[in-house]
């Protein structure tokens, strides 16, 4: 029997939560309000972890909690109790770096699943083979990694031991996110959850002897955004991921948006399923070019295979810009569907007009296409616009959607 791999999803707050299991993650990683490296996303209370593992649950998936903090000692503080509250909370596992976490962690909730994050830079099968020693079940490996590495390292590590990449989203300059550049720039420390992205930042040189006289790095106007990378898209290597031995495809992005979210993990689930429905005649699978159509309705950067395939060059760069490409708007979320009266409930997300020309999807395949013709506010007045942030409208749709479809608009080219 094939063992399907796993589509990991971040989960930024609830409503990311419930989205990305909505449209097809198998598990969802998430940080608390401490001890992981997203000190600027919303995270989750206690109480917020506790409502998204019933949730989570309840529909037979996983909830995994960042614990990735390199700490001072100051840090630590606090973090025996939280353990325990997540495992009463029923999480399924924890992820970790650091070997001092990692021994309250065993000290503390002895039984609980145990993940090695990216941060604990694992390139080779002797450092996971140690790692497994101690007790950890799933390795995430470093992201400098060749599949054919990766490959190598699946063939000399224990069975049960599982494998964790990430196929999907932002790169950092830096080593697997180890980055002091964050820290030396503002004084915010990127190994404890508070990079500025200073990688994004446009940069000039300055020769020691001229103060005040700025050279670009290369020829241009504005400088160069000489650290800036693509981000990292293998959504048409699913058959090499596999191959290669990763159990655990990982999209990054707790801090995008539900739009984000729900655009991208459809858009792998679909090309996951798609890839074990042709498995008995693999040579002839290519596939469906609609996946990455659709992957590029979210706002995004130019994509790279990252360190897959060959080491990284220059064409893995944006030199001319920090800036994401977006053809679609995000405009609300579907709430509630009155099926007698084809009328939606909707959050909106952005300004929608009467007149707009709206796509919804959902978690399957296809979407439709309504022009707005009739839409009210809360009160039951009709409106022309709604431009209030989160503002929740009634409007026709005569096509049956569902709670957590997804409304988009086309830009103007």
């Amino acid at each position: 029997m094939v063992r399907k791999i796993e589509l990991l999803a971040p989960a930024g707050d609830l409503e990311k939560l419930k989205i990305a299991i909505n449209y097809g993650a198998d598990a969802v990683y998430l940080g608390g309000e401490e001890f992981g490296l997203r000190v600027f996303a919303k995270n989750f209370t206690i109480e917020d972890i506790e409502e998204g593992v019933k949730y989570a649950h309840q529909k037979g998936k996983k909830v995994y909690i960042t614990l990735n903090i390199i700490p001072h000692d100051g840090d630590l503080d606090g973090l025996e109790d939280y353990l325990l509250k997540l495992e009463k909370a029923k999480v399924d596992a924890v992820i970790v770096s650091d070997p001092g976490v990692f021994s309250v962690v065993k000290n503390t909730i002895p039984d609980m699943e145990i993940h090695l994050s990216t941060q604990a830079n694992t390139t080779n099968y002797k450092t996971a083979e140690f790692w497994y020693n101690m007790g950890v079940k799933r390795v995430v490996l470093a992201r400098e990694l060749s599949l054919k590495e990766i490959k190598d390292i699946r063939s000399k590590i224990p069975e049960d031991l599982e494998i964790e990449a990430f196929v999907h989203g932002a790169m950092c300059i830096s080593y697997s996110g180890r980055c002091l550049l964050s820290n030396y720039m503002t004084g915010r420390d990127a190994n404890r959850g508070e990079c500025a992205q200073s990688c994004r930042w446009k940069y000039n040189l300055v020769e020691e002897k001229r103060p005040g006289e700025y050279y670009p790095v290369i020829e241009g106007d504005n400088g160069t955004y000489i650290f800036n990378s693509k981000d990292l898209c293998m959504l048409n290597h699913i058959k090499e991921l596999v191959d290669a031995g990763i159990y655990s495809f990982k999209v990054e992005g707790r801090m995008k948006s539900p739009y984000y979210v729900a655009t991208v993990i459809r858009s792998y689930r679909m090309a996951i399923d798609e890839y074990y429905a042709n498995i008995d005649d693999l040579e002839n699978y290519s596939p469906s070019p609609y996946f990455m159509e659709e992957i590029m309705k979210c706002s995004y950067r130019d994509f790279t295979t990252g360190f897959y395939f060959d080491k990284p060059g220059g064409e893995e760069q944006l030199y001319g810009s920090t800036s994401y490409i977006r053809k679609y708007d995000f405009m609300g979320v579907v709430l509630d569907y009155d099926q007698e009266n084809n009328i939606a409930l909707v959050e909106q997300r952005n300004r929608i007009f009467k007149g707009d020309e709206i796509e919804v999807f959902g978690p399957d395949k296809d979407f439709i296409s309504f022009k707005v013709d009739q839409m009210w506010n809360e009160k039951g007045e009709e409106i022309e616009v709604a431009n209030r942030a989160k503002e929740k409208i009634t409007m026709k749709i005569d096509s049956p959607v569902k709670k957590w479809n997804i409304l988009r608009k086309k830009l103007l080219d």
